[in-house]
């Protein structure tokens, strides 16, 4: 099989960071090659240089083994490459087929858009897809994986023959994996070349043809996916192997109660749902997508109050409107969407650590003691091993691994009591989930109470001491740690369920 796509010896650095070090890539017509490594091992800044984003300091490109410079993303999509990114870059108020051929108009005359040939044109590209969407309708109304097919629709209109996709299934669940899987496998049948990036390891298996894993910004081994154990792939992301450890139950049985939820109720999202959490404890929460459980958090939070019911923290009512009161009550809660709750981007890791403790750093007159703040966030960067330059290193240049740890650390300094942690290894590659997993098990020992969500289920039963279920906005069920698989997924899909402690 001919390479559409050759790179050979591509170097980049940034300011403090060599990216890229002399790495070398090809992609087959026809091929799904999955792109492994750790968060900051290159791979995202390896297919930006592929996608005309970045320009690579040295080597060369070739497509169809003509070497080809790639100034601009346009550049990029006019020899056939197209990109879809990690978080989608659709206009939510505009329709399917608007957003497909956006800048790319047919027009009628006098300049006017000819909007049945646009929907018209949009409709074509489904059918070659074999998905059924309505190209009339906004894009906001969409679900993430409808939305993704959109993206995906939006990169073929370019006629791209290579097909870079980076964590496509983030947020997806198992039917919607399935349904894009079968997309993929179509897209292969006519000779595109896919450039899968994924931390999901059972997926590389189902889709990959061959695997290339970077570390540090290097090439380390192109192999076949079908012959090469999962394990072994691991150990070369992270240069040693990983233990697959199972959860230790701690005996909680005198241990106090450090947060309580009693018929807690929200609009259409959450039903009456009460559970409690003690000090020292992990309390896992499954469920399918849209079962409630952000949704709950985000109401102990403060950040979408609920309609009715009580929380109790450490024996004592709190009236909590705002995530100011949650915090003050010492809870902390971590969001699925880091960039846009979690962080802010523009400034540096060290503002972004201390940025909900800043009171603890200022004197009467608001005046921040900058050599307190840099020892405490060097402190914390030794701890959770963020991997940055030096912690005045801007926030959005740092991977997306590590910028999960820098809101754990920002939550760890406020040294809140209860902490809810949602889908908190999203993203992140194993070597960097093994440490988080290594820090909510010694947050729980050091008494904090933990709350985890996550749509990996094999992460919540290495987790959870007990496991929670919702499914449509209701509670179905508290099951004991290590519960098998079929007992929850029996309760996360039944509206009402018998909840055994």
């Amino acid at each position: 099989m001919t390479a559409v796509v050759r790179m050979e010896r591509i170097d980049k650095r940034f300011p403090g960071v060599h990216a890229l070090r002399a790495v070398d890539f090809d992609l087959r017509a026809g091929e799904v090659h999955a792109l492994m490594g750790e968060n900051g091992a290159g791979k995202s800044t390896l297919m930006k240089c592929l996608s005309g984003i970045y320009q690579p300091d040295d080597g060369r490109i070739l497509v169809d083994g003509a070497p080809v410079r790639l100034p601009t993303p346009k550049a990029a999509q006019d020899v056939g490459i197209g990109i879809i990114h990690q978080e989608l870059e659709l206009m939510r108020d505009l329709t399917v087929a608007q957003n497909i051929w956006i800048g790319r108009e047919p027009r009628r005359s006098f300049g006017r858009i000819d909007e049945a040939a646009l929907e018209a044109a949009a409709a074509d590209i489904f059918r070659g897809m074999r998905v059924g969407i309505d190209v009339r309708q906004p894009v906001g109304a969409l679900t993430v994986a409808r939305q993704q097919m959109v993206e995906i629709a939006k990169a073929l209109s370019f006629r791209s023959r290579i097909l870079i996709m980076d964590e496509p299934t983030a947020a997806l669940n198992d039917a919607e994996i399935a349904e894009l899987f079968t997309i993929i496998r179509g897209l292969k049948a006519e000779g595109v070349g896919i450039v899968y990036i994924s931390h999901k390891m059972d997926e590389i298996r189902r889709i990959s043809d061959r695997v290339t894993v970077m570390r540090d910004g290097a090439h380390v081994a192109t192999v076949a996916a079908a012959d090469t154990p999962i394990a072994q792939i691991i150990a070369m992301m992270v240069g040693r192997e990983i233990a697959d450890q199972t959860v230790t139950i701690p005996d909680l049985s005198r241990a106090d109660t450090a947060l309580e939820v009693r018929h807690l109720s929200r609009g259409r999202d959450l039903h009456d749902v009460s559970f409690a959490v003690k000090k020292g404890e992990i309390l896992g929460f499954a469920g399918l997508m849209g079962a409630g459980r952000t949704e709950l958090a985000r109401a102990i939070f403060g950040a979408e109050p609920p309609d009715t019911g009580e929380i109790i923290v450490h024996d004592r009512h709190r009236t909590i409107r705002s995530p100011a009161d949650a915090v003050r009550a010492g809870i902390g809660y971590l969001s699925e969407d880091r960039k846009h709750f979690g962080l802010a981007l523009g400034l540096d890791v060290r503002a972004n650590i201390a940025l909900a403790s800043m009171a603890r750093f200022s004197d009467r007159l608001g005046r921040i003691d900058e050599t307190r703040v840099a020892a405490v966030a060097r402190d914390h960067i030794d701890t959770l091993r963020i991997r940055t330059p030096h912690d005045r290193q801007e926030l959005r240049l740092l991977s997306g691994g590590n910028q999960q740890k820098v809101v754990i650390a920002k939550w760890l300094l406020r040294d809140c009591d209860i902490l809810i942690f949602d889908e908190p290894t999203r993203g992140i590659d194993v070597g960097a989930k093994a440490e988080i997993y290594r820090l909510l098990n010694d947050l729980a020992a050091a008494g904090k109470a933990v709350i985890v969500i996550s749509s990996e289920l094999p992460e919540v039963l290495r987790l959870s001491h007990r496991i929670a279920v919702m499914c449509e906005g209701r509670l179905t069920g508290i099951l004991p740690g290590g519960a098998a698989q079929e007992e929850i997924m029996a309760l996360a899909t039944q509206r009402e369920g018998v909840i055994a402690q």
